[in-house]
């Protein structure tokens, strides 16, 4: 006799479900374990480049209420602490920190992401990015910064749709560059202070200095140059908060009355961290270079000495010859990369969208192009007013052998022969 089917005991447990990740904007309570995994990732990689990463998590921390509030109404530093994590059993395993790149946040910034050791190559770093990709669906465009060393991470940004876009190289001036460079004065009788005025002038600077591609990704508008008393207000908070200041110029042509060099620069008054620069020169004014190097030099020299802290992209090689010759040390070089919208579009399809499209274009009919012929074209048809060069009106370079086109043929042995 066989025997009975045997009952579940219901003492017996039933097996564990795999932990869910969570992916969640960080809190308060997560900010000591947001600072140890930047620093864990990037402290060897931003050593080169002066940059803290400690000092800049402790005062997130510091000024966590005040960045909230901000983050509640439009202004410049409202996304300044748009940070997310994820989360897996009570522990934080990885990080990204996102900002808006442009003033109408059609492009964003993958400023940091980072996972812990012991949690790496899960697909963590894929989730959070397209965590972000999806929470924020005003960017049109994500851009992001990696070390030219990093086979890793380029991977995994490669893998989610990132394609590189230029070339970045970080560099170095010593003190006493600088205090060299000093002693040259500027020729710059058409330097300004930077106001709200400018700002269009800045803009066309900027677009002109970039290639097509670059200034597509950037998509930056006149109000990316524009400052309004909030943001203005803000700005100098910023200042007395982390003991800086900041110092923008431009330089205009006399004759067409339009701007061909600007720099921003942010002077360190603690002697701890280096100055920063940005630079802007127009391709066609790269004379610029020394002189507006030896006005920010001569600017640095009331302040505690300390490096020049500047940067350069590969589509801009007299400014990289220049820093050469200037005895600048290279210390960091990035890639630019970018990701295009369309991957979102891609991937938000559903697995039968190929399939049905298919379908549907195999039940439209197909009609059949019907050759015409071609009667002898009137002489002189094909002369163009752009084309008085040749005597036929054609370039002479561009008329093929009739090797490749073709035996040529009379117009009259084509004509059906006579009844017979």
């Amino acid at each position: 006799m066989d025997n009975p089917a045997e009952k579940p005991n219901p003492d017996s447990k039933a097996p564990k479900e795999a932990p869910e990740l969570i992916l969640r904007p960080a809190q308060l309570g997560d900010l000591e374990a947001v600072e140890e995994i930047l620093a864990q990732a990037f402290d060897e990689e931003y050593s080169g480049r002066s940059v803290d990463i400690r000092r800049q998590v402790r005062r997130l921390r510091q000024w966590y209420g005040p960045l909230k509030t901000l983050s509640l109404f439009p202004n410049r530093f409202q996304h300044m602490f748009t940070v997310h994590v994820a989360e897996l059993e009570g522990k934080i395993q990885g990080v990204i920190q996102v900002s808006p790149f442009n003033h109408s946040r059609s492009t964003w910034r993958v400023d940091h992401i980072a996972v812990v050791p012991s949690a790496r190559r899960q697909g963590i770093g894929s989730k959070l990015l397209r965590h972000c990709m999806e929470h924020f669906r005003e960017a049109r465009t994500w851009i992001l910064e990696v070390n030219i060393h990093n086979k890793g991470a380029m991977a995994l940004y490669r893998h989610n749709g990132f394609q590189p876009l230029a070339q970045i190289t970080y560099w170095s001036i010593r003190p006493e560059i600088l205090a060299a460079l000093s002693q040259h004065e500027p020729m710059l009788p058409n330097l300004v202070p930077v106001t709200n005025r400018d700002a269009y002038a800045i803009y066309q600077l900027d677009t002109g200095s970039m290639p097509a591609t670059v200034r597509q990704v950037y998509d930056r508008d006149v109000s990316d140059f524009r400052t309004s008393p909030l943001d203005w207000l803000l700005d100098q908070a910023k200042c007395v908060i982390s003991q800086t200041e900041r110092v923008e110029m431009c330089v205009y042509e006399p004759e067409r009355k339009t701007a061909i060099g600007y720099f921003n620069l942010k002077l360190d008054r603690t002697g701890q961290q280096p100055h920063v620069a940005k630079l802007t020169v127009h391709p066609a004014y790269t004379w610029l270079y020394p002189e507006l190097m030896a006005k920010m030099a001569r600017l640095t020299q009331a302040y505690p000495p300390q490096a020049l802290a500047l940067a350069s992209t590969d589509y801009q090689p007299e400014r990289e010859e220049f820093l050469l010759k200037l005895g600048a040390r290279d210390v960091e070089r990035t890639l630019l990369m970018s990701r295009s919208v369309w991957h979102k579009v891609r991937e938000a399809r559903s697995p039968w969208y190929s399939e049905y499209l298919a379908l549907v274009l195999q039940k439209l009919p197909v009609k059949q192009p019907v050759p015409e012929r071609f009667e002898g074209l009137a002489e002189g048809c094909l002369e163009h007013p752009f084309h008085s060069l040749h005597p036929t009106g054609l370039d002479s370079h561009s008329v093929r052998p009739e090797s490749s086109l073709g035996q040529a043929r009379d117009p009259q042995s084509e004509a059906p022969p006579p009844p017979g």
